[in-house]
Order: C-alpha cells, then structure tokens, then sequence
C-alpha cells in the first residue's frame, strides 16, 4: 500500500459500465501493473465514480479490478445510481411496503440490469459477494483537496447524510428508507447519484440515444445564475423544439444545487457526455463519456491542482471489438 508521503495523486475513473477489458488497458495506459491479482502504481491511487456495472460485455471483469483494488487499498470508489438499483433490485422489500422488491421488477428496470444478471447467472455467490461489497460504497467523498460523487454535490444533503451516516455508506435501514419517496433518504440518494432531473412539458418526450424514453432532462449544478434551460441542460440528447429558450420557473431554479468556483476540484460521472473529454467549469470534471456506447473510457491524472485542466484527461475508446473478442490482458485474476 502507498503510504501518504508517496501519494502524488489520484487517477479519477468514469462509468465503466462493464467494458472490464478497456478498464485493464486504461490502467496500464496509465502506469498501473497487476501483481497479485490487483492493479498497482508506486505513486498514485484510483477513484472510481461509480457505474461499474450493467449494459456492457464484462461486468464481471470491471466489478473484480475495481473490488480488489479498493480492498487492497489501490483504489476508492463512489456508489453509482447503477449499483444502487442492483441492491434496491435484489432486496426483498419488508412487509407492508405492498411491493416483493424494494425495486420493483418492471419491464424497464429489468431491462437495464439484464446483462450483469446474466454474466453473473452462473455465479450465484459472487453475485452475492458483489452486492454486499456495494452496499459498503459511499455515497461521496471528500479528501485530500477534492471532492468526488457520482452526480450531484449537494453540500446540505450530503451533511444530512453524514449526521446519520458518517462514513457516507449505507446501511439496510437507509437503502429500504431511500426507495420511499418523500423520505429525505430519497431524497440524499437521488440527488448525490441520479443529479436533478427537469420534467418537460406534458406531451414532450426525448428518445434518447441508449433506447429509453424520457419525460425529464438532466439539468447540472455549476451556472452561477441560470435564466433558460439551455443553461443547465447536460445531456446528450438534444432538448426538442425551442426548449432550450425556456425560461426557467422560480419553483426549477429553486430545486437546482450551485456548485460555486470557490468550491474544491470535483469529480462526477453519471452524464453521458459524447466527443473529447472537456471541463464544463473551471473546478468540474464529469469523465462519463458513454463508455458503453463505443465512446470513451476516461480518467483525470489529478495531483493537488485546484483548477483543473483538461491536459490531465487520458482516455481509451472502447473499441467496437470488446463486445465479442477477448482481449490479451482480459486474464483470470485469480
């Protein structure tokens, strides 16, 4: 394990979302070895963002790099809204809630968890080693003179939420409390790993590019004064119409977190952002550049600047071929 005085810094990792081999190569990209089935550097530690898991062809392989890293002490990871759902997904609810899962097994949902269930079919225990781990994952975290969460910083809920819980995890009370509605649970877990979500006029949907249909859009957290939805929009998919022209209402200006520029180097992933990587704010950095999707695979070499530069982005494309051709560093780390 690295000690403090050796630190030079941190490898920030965005979604991987089960591309596990483009994950080796990125490591290796970026001066990480194998040895004793973990991925260590002399000098340096990873933060994962979250969003190991679902719709891509080796989630396995993405949740063992990850895991053993961090429990070797190479790496920490925030939790993701992917693996929030799997544990919400896979936990029965208790009587009286009139449901069986905590989440709710509906077409969708079981649509967007159905590849990790079927990598892990034949795993049944690992699966069930892999949801407890999740379940030790902070929501957030804060060291060393920077911030990371998997969406939304949002610093009155995340007090909230280290009151109840100071090591920002979990535990069972919490996840059942957070899938209720209303609950400020719900409300810390969906703010910190889905971000704030705008609903569109009634009528309107977007058919976005991963094959959902949505009725909101995905709004960011760093416009100082925000007047149009065109100024906190952060998506792919491009608002319909002239909806970007819309001003916004005192009730959606009054739901958005502010992540001002005096604020600490932050961290996020969770947009599906598309192109080269860029930074939306001086102190901001989303490395979610739809992995999955043949995008890129994107970290930042962050070591102590407090404003960022988009020069520290190193990134893979994930190559059409991870999807049926195994890859020479895809070995069994057992």
């Amino acid at each position: 394990m690295i000690t403090q005085a050796k630190l030079e810094g941190y490898d920030l990792i965005g979604d991987v979302h089960g591309c596990g081999a483009t994950l080796a190569a990125l490591l290796e990209k970026l001066g990480y070895h194998q040895r004793g089935g973990v991925y260590r550097h002399p000098r340096r530690r990873v933060i994962f963002l979250g969003d190991l898991i679902d719709r891509g062809p080796r989630i396995r392989l993405a949740v063992q790099i990850a895991r053993r890293m961090v429990e070797e002490g190479e790496a920490h990871i925030v939790m993701g809204n992917h693996e929030y759902n799997a544990l919400a997904y896979c936990h029965r609810a208790p009587s009286g809630l009139g449901r069986e899962w905590l989440r709710e097994h509906t077409p969708r949902h079981n649509r967007i968890i159905k590849e990790t269930l079927e990598q892990y079919r034949d795993h049944p225990q690992e699966w069930e080693e892999a949801l407890a781990w999740f379940l030790d994952i902070p929501l957030c975290l804060e060291r060393d003179g920077l911030r990371v969460v998997h969406a939304c910083w949002d610093q009155a809920l995340i007090d909230d939420l280290l009151s109840r819980r100071p090591n920002g995890c979990m535990d069972e009370a919490f996840l059942v409390e957070s899938t209720a509605p209303g609950t400020r649970a719900f409300e810390i877990l969906d703010r910190l790993t889905r971000g704030t979500h705008i609903p569109l006029p009634t009528g309107t949907e977007i058919h976005s590019g991963d094959g959902f249909t949505r009725r909101s859009f995905r709004a960011h957290f760093w416009a100082r004064e925000p007047e149009t939805w065109g100024d906190v929009v952060f998506q792919p998919d491009n608002l319909p119409g002239d909806l970007e022209l819309r001003t916004l209402t005192d009730e959606e200006r009054a739901r958005l977190s502010h992540y001002g520029l005096d604020e600490p180097p932050l961290f996020i992933g969770h947009y599906w952002c598309e192109g080269v990587p860029a930074l939306p704010a001086p102190n901001v950095a989303c490395l979610d550049y739809s992995a999955v999707k043949f995008g890129r695979l994107v970290a930042y070499r962050w070591s102590g600047e407090r404003r960022l530069d988009a020069d520290h982005f190193v990134w893979l494309r994930v190559p059409r071929e991870e999807q049926t051709r195994p890859r020479p560093w895809e070995i069994d780390l057992d």
